[in-house]
């Protein structure tokens, strides 16, 4: 019992010690009253967190603290936000409620906590309504911004803090916070942030690669500081004789943009050349700092050969979330290409602490682009009428993507996400101009409505009074705005035919002698399989059913007993779920019938035994397994937590699993005869299929082959290196184009 007192003191010694960091760390912001504000708030915050405690066992009390330390140290924000931090919890979790806060600290903090309150669910086990809790997420971001920074400010904190959390919970959390945090932060400028937070994600979910690649990077940790102090050592020289006061250092990549990299290039670790980045941070006062930028850059490239193709202009034309700087990528000593980033004290401050850092530099800098940002969200968030995933997938895309700039036959400057088109473009405009355009000229050159515009395009929009939006326009638009308006243009027009449509199909029914009642006509519409009665009727009046369609359903119905799709869908996947986790192990075992429940192997990612796994609950094909790592599983798991159950492996030998490899090397003579002679008869591995791809004495070759999991797959990749003339084997998805629809 005295052990348990002589703990508590400590607890309340390391609490103060905590809380005396947070007061340091928020020490710029403090103006007169503010201590006591942050002091009432960590008491109210103690008091009602007093009992409780995080898995790890710890007081819970340092989770707030620690996301208050976030928000004032990394994010940089004032006091405001770290009493909101202190109290992120308290609504939810204890028995103070909005108004007790309304009362202790005014309306605006109070508004705040509610924010962060309704949002504390946004990722509930219904896959639509955590898309519809993240439209709400957003909504308060149009707000007020401070919500949405300390809810990613207490992800932080929890994906710094998740090891004591049981798999399942980590895997989802991880491909939550990829698929939505890390965007988020990366689209509010915060990059420390996002790079962290992906990194944190890899961890749990490429525990191993990630691994891999720290070890590497490890390795090699006192080589490339030599490095680095060998190529900056004349930068500084120069920089100081021409009176540039600068601090120029190296900056190691993060090992998610390190893993990226190795994906996207199919290369292996040793052959990724830009492990870490050159930093210049100018000291200049505001009116010399292009000018002051521009001098380093000549500085640089007069002592290293720059790659005319890698130069990244973000001073003259700042990315929409406000990042200034100046990227070039230069050939250092011993042929090593080396990526610079020159910008100055202001500009890093932005760089790192993102939207935080506007408000600071509010006066001295030009609109940044981000209250148009957040214009452009309030505009997206009301018109939306789009199912509430297609609405996330939409606005993912747009928020989360790099901008081109385009300018109107003015002048004027429009910022549009990469792959945009002509027709975004008018959209973007006017949804009038969208509506009615019929193409367009691109520097004075006629084009297409799909045509991609490419960064500094100048686009006139030509439009007719006939045109109305189509159908496969939607194959080419990618912003969210003219995805949007030609959506609800298309479902009006829609409407209107299926008005028409309602009353042949009335007029059918009678000479059938069907009642023309809800009922029936639900039934018509599952019996054609289509999801809405509207769809029924805009069919009818299109002619795609008739009488005789008509005269079929009438007869099967006199057969069967129809159900409504929805209920069906929503008491399969309970009875499935139900049939999953009743089992003593909640745990699905693959390779052997023990369970006696219905699975498929996924073919976009092609799992076999070894692989990290999980299991899929859909609706027509039982249970389906992917890899932890599949192009979809993050989706999955960060829209349909709920259907996620956990599967592994039981050890059956016999099982082949079909996997495919990709070789390549230099072409010789018998090459082909050697690969297929170590996989046939040195393996007895059964090949399905073989192609071969001959190009200026470079081989490259895919082959589908039969193993029995992935140690029988490591140990045919390791022997199929050492055949003479191949440099490189990697496994790859048979089927990378196969998106999961959940179903």
């Amino acid at each position: 019992m005295k052990e348990l007192v002589i703990d508590l003191e400590a607890e309340k010694k390391e609490i103060l010690k905590r809380y005396r960091a947070l007061l340091k760390a928020s020490k710029a912001h403090l103006q007169k009253g503010d201590k006591r504000l942050i002091r009432q708030a960590f008491d109210m915050a103690l008091e009602s967190h007093k009992d409780m405690r995080r898995k790890s066992g710890e007081p819970y009390i340092y989770h707030p603290i620690a996301v208050a330390q976030i928000a004032a140290e990394e994010i940089g924000l004032g006091t405001t936000s770290i009493v909101c931090a202190l109290l992120h919890d308290v609504v939810e979790d204890t028995a103070i409620t909005l108004e007790d806060i309304e009362r202790e600290f005014g309306k605006k903090i109070a508004r705040i906590i509610d924010g962060l309150t309704k949002i504390s669910g946004v990722f509930d086990t219904n896959s639509s309504l955590q898309a519809e809790n993240f439209r709400k997420m957003l909504l308060t971001l149009a707000d007020d911004v401070r919500v949405i920074l300390i809810k990613l400010a207490d992800r932080l904190h929890n994906m710094r803090t998740m090891e004591f959390m049981p798999r399942d919970k980590q895997l989802k959390i991880s491909s939550e916070t990829v698929y939505l945090y890390a965007p988020l932060a990366h689209r509010l400028g915060l990059y420390a942030m996002k790079s962290e937070l992906e990194d944190l994600s890899m961890k749990y979910m490429e525990s191993e690669t990630y691994k891999f690649i720290a070890r590497k990077l490890n390795e090699k940790k006192a080589e490339r500081e030599q490095y680095v102090r060998e190529f900056v050592g004349p930068i500084k020289e120069i920089l100081e004789e021409q009176g540039l006061k600068a601090e120029v250092y190296g900056r190691p990549k993060s090992i998610h943009s390190i893993w990226n990299k190795m994906r996207k290039k199919g290369i292996p670790f040793e052959e990724v050349y830009d492990l870490f980045a050159i930093r210049i941070i100018l000291d200049s006062r505001p009116e010399n700092e292009k000018a002051d930028c521009w001098k380093a850059y000549s500085i640089v490239t007069d002592l290293y050969r720059p790659n005319p193709d890698r130069l990244r202009d973000w001073i003259s034309s700042p990315k929409a979330n406000g990042y200034e700087s100046l990227h070039t990528t230069v050939m250092g000593p011993k042929g090593q290409w080396v990526e610079v980033q020159i910008r100055t004290q202001r500009m890093n401050e932005i760089a790192e602490k993102g939207f935080a850092a506007h408000w600071k530099y509010k006066e001295s800098s030009s609109d940044s682009g981000l209250d148009q940002w957040i214009q452009k969200v309030r505009e997206l968030l009301k018109s939306s009428e789009a199912n509430a995933l297609d609405f996330l997938d939409d606005f993912k895309m747009n928020l989360f993507s790099d901008e081109i700039f385009i300018f109107t036959p003015k002048g004027a400057l429009m910022q549009l996400p990469t792959d945009a088109t002509a027709l975004d473009f008018a959209f973007e405009i006017h949804s009038d101009l969208g509506a009615k355009c019929i193409g367009a000229k691109v520097n004075h050159k006629l084009v297409p409505l799909s045509h991609k515009l490419q960064n500094g395009d100048q686009v006139e929009i030509i439009t007719s009074s006939k045109q109305t939006p189509k159908e496969d326009w939607l194959n080419f638009v990618v912003t969210a705005k003219a995805k949007s308006k030609i959506k609800s243009s298309l479902k009006e027009e829609k409407r209107r035919i299926g008005e028409e449509g309602k009353e042949i199909l009335e007029r059918k029914l009678k000479s059938l002698k069907i009642t023309y009642n809800s009922e029936n006509i639900q039934k018509i519409a599952n019996y054609f399989k289509f999801l809405s009665t509207l769809d029924l009727f805009y069919n009818v009046a299109k002619g795609h059913i008739d009488l005789k369609d008509l005269k079929e359903y009438q007869a099967s119905e006199k057969a069967v007993e129809h159900r409504s799709p929805d209920r069906i869908e929503a008491h399969q996947i309970e009875g499935l779920i139900n049939k999953v986790k009743t089992k003593d192990s909640d745990t699905l075992l693959i390779g052997e019938d023990l369970q006696k429940i219905d699975y498929k192997l996924s073919t976009c990612c092609n799992p076999i035994p070894g692989d990290d796994v999980f299991g899929f609950i859909t609706v027509n094909d039982g249970i389906k397994i992917h890899r932890t790592n599949c192009p979809n599983a993050t989706k999955l798991m960060a829209n349909y937590g709920y259907r996620v159950v956990k599967a592994k492996w039981t050890s059956q030998k016999e099982l082949a699993f079909l996997t495919g490899l990709r070789i390549t090397g230099i072409d010789e003579v018998g090459l082909i005869n050697r690969l297929t002679t170590v996989i046939s008869n040195d393996f007895k591995v059964n090949m399905r299929s073989i192609t071969v791809d001959s190009d200026e004495g470079i081989f490259e070759g895919s082959i589908m082959v039969y193993v029995n999991d992935t140690q029988h797959l490591d140990n045919l990749i390791k022997r199929l290196k050492q055949v003479k003339g191949v440099t490189s084997v990697t496994r790859f998805d048979s089927e990378p184009q196969n998106i999961v629809k959940a179903s």
